[in-house]
């Protein structure tokens, strides 16, 4: 008669290198990979969805406008100023009463030149120039407002000045059109994180090195007679002091200052 085997013939058989006895311990990690790839997809799809709307939206993204305002503002700088382009930059003016406006920044070798550039019909409508022997401060730093105001901004900016011994008059502060304060105020654009070549022209802290290098130049080589040498470069909050700010709201909220797609009718 055949024996029966001993317990200690039988071997355990080996599947592909699987334990069968815990079928779901491999089960449980690949299905939450999947639940955090579908999380991630939900998170990035948004962020694609809004750049690519950014890029509709906004004249300056049309392949080829930011380069013809760059051909078409460096040649009048050169023809007309006789000077030395350094750098163009994508940036965003705030005024007096918080309001943006859509700029195209040049830094030559002499002057700031802050420009106002329609890009639907690609010609520039006005020219700041700002010598840059003549800038004595450069401060950047939050947004603040008086005790009292109803407006507010958020992030931080860089505010430049040319003549520290000129107060603003208050007929000058008080007036939203007025233009001749003795500073400026810059942000960043809204498209700075939209492409790589828009992070390379709209960010804030490239633009301030290059003109505290370009301003340090200046004053070496052309001083200006009886004011002290040089910028101080300061780390400060930047006030603006506007109280009810409605005109702001609805101008930044609506992008009144930028060269934008509006449903049928861009302006």
């Amino acid at each position: 008669m055949a024996q029966a085997p001993q317990s200690g013939e039988f071997r355990p058989v080996e599947l592909g290198g699987q334990n069968p006895s815990a079928p779901e311990a491999k089960q449980e990690p690949q299905s939450k990979q999947v639940e955090e790839l579908k999380d991630e997809s939900q998170k990035t799809a948004p962020t694609l969805s809004n750049q690519h709307f950014l890029l509709r939206k906004f004249f300056v993204a049309r392949p080829g406008a930011f380069d013809q305002a760059i051909e078409d503002l460096s040649n009048q700088v050169v023809t007309k100023e006789k000077e030395n382009v350094l750098s163009v930059w994508l940036l965003v003016e705030v005024d007096h009463w918080n309001n943006e406006k859509e700029r195209v920044v040049l830094i030559t070798d002499k002057s700031l030149f802050l420009c106002k550039y329609d890009f639907i019909m690609l010609c520039c409508q006005q020219i700041q120039k700002v010598p840059l022997n003549f800038i004595d401060r450069l401060c950047s730093g939050p947004f603040t407002f008086p005790p009292k105001s109803l407006d507010k901004r958020e992030g931080e900016g860089l505010r430049i000045f040319w003549d520290k011994l000129r107060e603003p008059s208050f007929v000058s502060r008080w007036n939203p059109m007025s233009g001749d304060l003795p500073y400026t105020t810059i942000i960043e654009h809204p498209l700075k994180n939209v492409t790589e070549n828009f992070t390379g022209i709209c960010q804030m802290s490239s633009f301030k090195d290059q003109l505290v290098k370009a301003v340090q130049a200046a004053h070496i080589e052309n001083p200006v007679p009886g004011r002290a040498n040089g910028a101080l470069i300061l780390n400060q909050p930047l006030q603006i002091e506007t109280y009810v700010g409605m005109m702001s709201f609805i101008g930044n909220r609506n992008k009144l200052g930028y060269s934008l797609a509006r449903g049928s009718v861009g302006f």
